[in-house]
């Protein structure tokens, strides 16, 4: 992309809307757009912490791997959407792998840059701020869920949280959620097994919970899940 299709994306995001041309420019000076290939990291757990990233296109899984190599997703980001959010008032290291899942065109922003941006732009900085806080508050209801919820609960928010950020509306107002997700990415989400979230997935099918159509797709309805766990 060039520089003028790279201030296109950007104007686009919700951390970026209602900065003026000045403003916008002042992170266009130090954006970059790069492009990456399926199953490719754009940064390893561990690495220097060094730029955050746009998704303009793409799907990016991201996931922390503990000593015995054991996956935790922590999220799977799509366009619209940035990385890592603790890139900004971090030293360090990246906390998590970043896998490409779908081939991604990312505008990278040097983050010792951006903090400068920040620091003259009193409005951007508070929508960082805002959508920090955002994040924070999804982890927060993920962990509450780990605690105080048991397995069949942990999946049936897990799905209404899917089925929110990546579902699509049918007529009928049910959730189409693609089968982009294995049993496995689902058991890594909430740190259960492959075995058990098949087992749940079956019997959901059996209560008429939920739907599988032709093309493995899932096709649910938030409101009666949630009715579940009353």
């Amino acid at each position: 992309m060039n520089k003028k299709e790279i201030k296109n994306v950007l104007s686009k995001f919700t951390l970026f809307r209602g900065l003026d041309d000045r403003e916008l420019d002042k992170i266009l000076e130090i954006s970059i757009s790069r492009k990456w290939n399926k199953n490719s990291h754009v940064f390893l757990q561990g690495d220097p912490l060094e730029n955050v990233y746009f998704i303009h296109e793409g799907k990016i899984k991201i996931y922390k791997s503990d000593a015995n190599g054991k996956e935790q997703i922590v999220a799977i980001l799509k366009k619209g959407e940035m990385f890592p959010h603790v890139g900004f008032f971090r030293q360090g290291g990246y906390p998590a792998f970043a896998e490409v899942i779908e081939p991604s065109s990312l505008v990278v922003v040097p983050i010792s840059q951006f903090e400068n941006v920040l620091v003259e732009n009193p409005q951007l900085s508070i929508k960082v701020f805002k959508v920090l806080g955002e994040k924070i508050v999804d982890l927060q209801d993920r962990l509450e869920a780990q605690i105080l919820n048991n397995t069949y609960e942990q999946i049936i928010k897990l799905l209404v949280r899917l089925a929110q950020l990546h579902g699509e509306e049918l007529p009928d107002g049910k959730i189409l959620l693609k089968s982009e997700f294995t049993n496995k990415d689902l058991a890594n989400m909430i740190g259960t097994t492959r075995e058990t979230v098949s087992r749940t997935l079956t019997k959901m099918k059996k209560d008429g919970l939920i739907k599988s159509n032709l093309e493995g797709d899932m096709i649910l309805d938030s409101e009666e899940l949630l009715d579940e766990l009353i």
